[in-house]
């Protein structure tokens, strides 16, 4: 077995989710862009989550795929984390 992220997408899934208000730190306006996914990290059922779209990116369409490693970023605190762009790779690929 293959020690990969395995994140799915489903059918249902293919869509883009909108969230979006007024900030009440600065007043200004701000527009969030997600869907959901998938992910497979061991247990007998898969971890629902949220990946994040930029504006204008369509949404991913179902399949299986695993995490680009160009997802990764070093964050503030030097800890890895999945950064604000996700870039899923085709498990057939």
């Amino acid at each position: 077995m293959k020690n990969e992220l395995l994140i799915e997408i489903f059918k249902e899934n293919e869509a883009i989710d909108v969230f979006e208000g007024i900030s009440q730190k600065n007043n200004k306006p701000f527009r969030m862009l997600s869907q959901i996914g998938y992910a497979h990290v061991g247990g007998k059922f898969p971890k629902e989550f949220k990946i994040r779209l930029q504006e204008g990116q369509p949404f991913w369409p179902a399949g299986k795929y695993h995490l680009g490693m160009n997802s990764l970023v070093v964050g503030m605190r030097g800890d890895l984390e999945i950064g604000r762009e996700m870039f899923l790779i085709p498990v057939n690929q």
